[in-house]
C-alpha cells in the first residue's frame, strides 16, 4: 500500500490506526503465554527475527530496490538497535514482572512522552490545551494504576522494577516515532525499515539472550509456537502500517500517537479473555476509564465534524 494513497482523517486512515493498535494490544497476552516456556529476551529475539523474515516476501514481490536501500543501512541498523533491541528488550523484561493488563495500561502512557518530545523536536507539533489536558489525564491513569496495583498477588519490588522498565520502553519508543518523522525525506520504504529493524534488532536480542539468560526453551507445546508466530506477525504488520502513517504529509506525531491510548483497553480485554490466571480488578477499570476520557478530550474539536 503506497503512503500517498492514504488521506489523513478519512475512514481508511482511522481504520489503519485501529488495526495497528489492536495488533499491539494483543502482544501482552501472547507474550505472557510465551514466558511460560521461554525467557524474556530469548522470546523477544525469536519474535523479531521471525518478524523481519516474514516481510522479505513482501519486499521481493514489491520489487523493492535493495541497492537503493543499502545506502541507508546505517540509519536502518541504528533504528534496529533503538527500536527493537532497546525498546522491546526493556518491554519484554518489564512485561515479565507485572500482570499483562497492568502492563498494557502502563504502555498506554506512550503518547504522553511522544507529545512532550514532539513539542521540543518538531516545529509544527507544539503543545495545545487539549494535548496538555489529555496528557495529564493519561498520566493520571498510569499513576493511579501503578500506585494501586502493586497489590497482594505480586511482589512490590519486582512490580515497580517492571513498571520502570515499561516506562523506559515508552520513552525509547517515543524517540523512534520522532526519528521516523524527521527522516521521512530519505524515502525509506516503511516495510523495508520494519523488516531490517526487526531482524537486526532480533539478532542482537538473541545474542544477548545466549550470553546472559539461561536457555529454557525445551520442547514447548504447540501453544508456544502459535503464540510466537502471532507475536512475529504483530510488529511485521503493525509497524509497517504505523510508519506508513507517520510519513504522510500533514500527520502530526503527537496527534497520531495519542490513539495508542486505546491499547490499554483492548490489551486488558484480550489479557483477561486469553489468560486463565488474570482477572479484571477495579483499579484496572478505573485506569482504563481515565485513559478513555483522555482520548475523548484530545480528539474532541467542536470546529470539526
Amino acid at each position: 500500500m503506497a503512503a500517498k494513497k492514504i488521506i489523513i482523517n478519512t475512514p481508511l486512515y482511522f481504520f489503519l490506526i485501529i488495526i495497528a493498535c489492536t495488533l499491539w494490544a494483543s502482544a501482552f497476552a501472547g507474550a505472557k503465554i510465551g514466558f511460560q516456556y521461554c525467557s524474556p529476551i530469548m522470546l523477544s529475539g525469536l519474535r523479531f527475527s521471525l518478524a523481519g523474515l516474514l516481510l522479505l516476501p513482501v519486499l521481493l514481490f514489491g520489487k523493492q530496490s535493495f541497492r537503493s536501500l543499502f545506502k541507508h543501512w546505517r540509519y536502518m541498523l541504528l533504528f534496529g538497535f533503538i527500536q527493537t533491541f532497546l525498546q522491546y528488550g526493556t518491554f519484554f523484561l518489564g512485561l515479565n514482572e507485572v500482570p499483562g493488563a497492568v502492563a498494557s495500561i502502563i504502555v498506554g502512557a506512550g503518547p504522553i512522552f511522544i507529545t512532550i518530545l514532539a513539542h521540543f523536536t518538531i516545529s509544527d507539533d507544539r503543545f495545545t490545551t487539549r494535548k496538555v489536558v489529555s496528557s495529564l489525564l493519561g498520566f493520571s491513569g498510569i499513576l493511579f494504576i501503578s500506585l494501586t496495583s502493586s497489590g497482594l498477588e505480586v511482589d512490590s519490588t519486582t512490580f515497580y522494577y517492571g513498571i520502570a522498565l515499561l516506562l523506559l520502553s515508552n520513552i525509547i519508543g517515543a524517540s523512534t516515532n520522532i526519528i521516523v518523522k524527521k527522516q521521512q525525506h530519505l524515502n525509506v520504504s516503511p516495510i523495508a525499515l520494519t523488516s531490517f529493524a526487526n531482524f537486526s534488532g532480533g539478532v542482537m536480542l538473541l545474542i544477548t539472550a545466549l550470553l546472559f539468560e539461561p536457555i529454557t526453551l525445551d520442547h514447548p507445546p504447540v501453544e508456544f509456537y502459535f503464540a510466537l508466530v502471532w507475536l512475529a506477525i504483530i510488529p511485521a504488520a503493525g509497524f509497517s502500517i504505523w510508519y506508513h502513517l507517520l510519513q504522510l504529509d500533514g500527520v502530526k506525531v503527537s496527534e497520531l500517537n495519542i490513539w495508542k491510548f486505546i491499547i490499554p483497553i483492548f490489551g486488558s480485554i484480550l489479557t483477561w479473555t486469553l489468560l486463565k490466571n488474570e482477572e479484571p480488578t477495579w483499579q484496572e477499570f478505573v485506569g482504563i476509564f481515565i485513559i478513555s476520557v483522555a482520548i475523548i478530550v484530545l480528539q474532541y474539536n467542536p470546529k470539526k465534524r
